[in-house]
């Protein structure tokens, strides 16, 4: 198989397209965010990369907090067009028709439409040239019961979410096997 050579660009995929909330309970903003990522898993941390004129920018520096709100399909127009729009014209939250509530550990707002929200607080921005990196601790996980189990185990797997591929979002598919899957060992055979 032959193999073309470019310049180096940004494609790694897919990733998680979210919608950070950021700012407070009197003026709520959302921005989405397609550079998001865990870092760390003890303690807790991810990652968020933004442009430093962006509106939400400024938000996340002045209070030093933000919400990852994981989206479903049903809101994925929300997505897109949050990604879009500037906070500094727009109430994204009633554009859309959203509903900003109360985090438990951050004044940032959460998205009462997402499954699962990560409320971080940040301790590190790094500057990388077209966006910062903000490094950020998790201090709360909000998630919808609904989710959860007999056993109270999370089943993220139907809550809907969605994945963004070079320009494109996409449903998540079959399931393809677990962690662990390729060592497990396959139960004895019964002999009769």
């Amino acid at each position: 198989m032959s193999k073309q050579v470019w310049k180096p660009g940004n494609l790694l995929a897919p990733v998680p397209p979210v919608l950070v909330s950021c700012g407070n309970m009197e003026k709520p903003n959302l921005i989405t965010i397609a550079w998001a990522g865990t870092i760390n898993s003890d303690p807790v941390r991810v990652s968020i990369s933004v442009r430093p004129e962006r509106y939400s920018h400024g938000l996340i520096t002045e209070s030093g907090e933000f919400v990852i709100n994981l989206p479903t399909q049903k809101i994925l127009r929300a997505v897109d067009w949050c990604g879009v729009k500037s906070g500094r014209d727009v109430d994204k939250f009633k554009e859309m028709g959203l509903t900003a509530v109360p985090g438990s550990a951050v004044s940032a707002p959460v998205l009462a439409e997402s499954p699962v929200n990560l409320e971080c607080r940040v301790f590190q921005t790094i500057p990388l040239g077209s966006h910062d990196l903000f490094l950020a601790d998790v201090v709360a996980v909000d998630v919808d019961e609904d989710l959860l189990d007999e056993a109270g185990r999370l089943r993220l797997d139907k809550a809907g979410l969605a994945a963004y591929v070079h320009g494109t979002y996409y449903a998540l598919g079959k399931q393809l096997g677990t962690f662990g899957y390729s060592v497990r060992k396959k139960p004895a055979r019964r002999r009769k």
